[in-house]
């Protein structure tokens, strides 16, 4: 694995896990909050509601009172005080209901076919007798007691609380309750909206993470392509210098083949034709050996040119690229059986040494291609001037190849690679077409890569 990937895994990995633990941690506290919440707001509900009862039994009390303080225990007292009992009910929902010790219901508004039965046997949806714990706490004063109960405005079983008062002297004990069913909807729409803010605050940690991570990523991607410039830099320049040190060793082969070798050969051969000169007419036998040296010397002589001209082509520093290419041409077509033609176009103007002998080496190897593998009838090469730059395209009618597999195959397609990575090296491009019959080598160098390499 690489450092840098190695990096961005160090500095991601603790967030993510940071995050993550930030998450449980948030949902931990939201559901104690959650329960804390429901459990406080049931507390206050309650009390509220015990309160609430407690107000009303008073009023009831006091609504009862003057009948229950003059004494009288007749039939017609208590049917006034029922009266009055029945008449004190507040919503749908709100009513009093009256028993006697026994159990019996005396009065209920809401349910009046409860009249008249014994109820203390009476079940709730949990199993509890709440008529019986009602009579149980009005002898004793009075009191609280939760337990389930139709509720009038739905006919469904709903949670209540009573609140139960004795009138001892008649035998009576009275009550009234508030459903507390509604208690589950406020807490299911304080959970909802605890929901809500939760999920909010999760969102914003997931966005801030996110773009921890993005800036994180970005800044790994910022230095990945701010390197990867930096080592394409380094590799052109790389290039750069391997080309120019293997111009430089060319051009030093070239002078000492031109200088050294070549004069050498010259002298040997003026030597052997002097002495040749010398013999007499009747040494034939020595003079034809001679002879044959000469016509080795000049063959070997021949060579030698020819091998320090295609090392570092002396025209190509004093005439220019289109006259170094036009004489490497003739060198190589002018005795063959193909048809070679050479144009220039626009304005010839000078270009710096760098791309000249790029454009050049990128010539010689296309045409020194078609001539070992193309089988070609007809080359043409074309050198385009330009205000945009310089073109050099090489045109053949040759058998073709498959452009793609040559340059994955890992022993051929050596001389393409070299010309791309020369052009490279001056910031040209390369481009090969090839089908049968017709195959172009385009290489292109833009005026903007000519002017920084004539100013360097």
């Amino acid at each position: 694995m690489r450092l840098k990937l190695k990096v961005m895994l160090l500095a991601m990995v603790p967030l993510i896990a940071s995050g993550g633990l930030i998450v449980m941690a948030q949902h931990q506290q939201e559901q104690l909050l959650a329960q804390r919440q429901e459990a406080l707001v049931r507390k206050a509900y309650i009390e509220a509601s015990r309160a609430e009862l407690r107000h009303f039994a008073a009023l009831a009390l006091s609504t009862l009172s003057p009948l229950y303080n003059t004494g009288r225990d007749d039939d017609e007292i208590k049917a006034q005080a029922m009266r009055q009992l029945a008449a004190l009910d507040y919503g749908s929902d709100g009513y009093f209901f009256l028993y006697d010790f026994d159990g019996i219901n005396l009065m209920h508004p809401r349910q009046p076919g409860l009249v008249g039965r014994n109820l203390l046997q009476l079940k709730d949806e949990r199993g509890r007798y709440p008529i019986l714990a009602m009579r149980d706490l009005a002898r004793t004063g009075g009191g609280f007691v939760d337990y389930s109960w139709n509720k009038p405005s739905t006919q469904d079983l709903a949670p209540k609380i009573a609140y139960v008062t004795p009138l001892p002297r008649w035998n009576w004990w009275f009550g009234t309750g508030v459903y507390v069913d509604d208690i589950d909807r406020v807490v299911a729409d304080l959970n909802l909206a605890l929901a809500a803010s939760t999920a909010s605050t999760m969102r914003w940690i997931g966005l801030i993470m996110g773009g921890g991570l993005l800036l994180i990523f970005g800044g790994g991607l910022w230095l990945s392509l701010h390197e990867l410039r930096l080592a394409d830099a380094k590799l052109t320049l790389l290039a750069r210098q391997v080309v120019g040190s293997q111009e430089a060793e060319r051009a030093h082969l070239s002078r000492e083949l031109h200088d050294g070798t070549s004069q050498t050969l010259v002298s040997i051969k003026l030597l052997t034709e002097a002495a040749m000169d010398r013999l007499p007419p009747e040494e034939t036998v020595t003079r034809a050996a001679l002879g044959r040296a000469v016509d080795r010397l000049a063959d070997a002589l021949t060579e030698v040119r020819g091998m320090s001209h295609r090392l570092r082509p002396v025209m190509l520093d004093t005439l220019g690229l289109s006259a170094a290419l036009g004489q490497l041409a003739d060198e190589m077509w002018s005795l063959s059986g193909t048809a070679f033609t050479m144009e220039v176009d626009g304005e010839p103007f000078d270009l710096p040494d760098d791309i000249k002998t790029v454009l050049f080496r990128v010539t010689q190897e296309a045409l020194t291609n078609i001539q070992k593998h193309a089988r070609a009838s007809q080359v043409a090469l074309e050198l385009v001037f330009s205000t945009g730059g310089v073109l050099l395209r090489v045109r053949d009618n040759g058998t073709g190849f498959d452009t793609e597999a040559v340059l994955r195959h890992p022993s051929r397609g050596i001389g393409l690679r070299n010309m791309r990575e020369r052009l490279a090296s001056i910031d040209g491009q390369l481009v090969v077409q090839s089908r049968p019959g017709a195959t172009v080598v385009l290489a292109e160098v833009s005026e903007a890569a000519i002017l920084r390499f004539a100013r360097s």
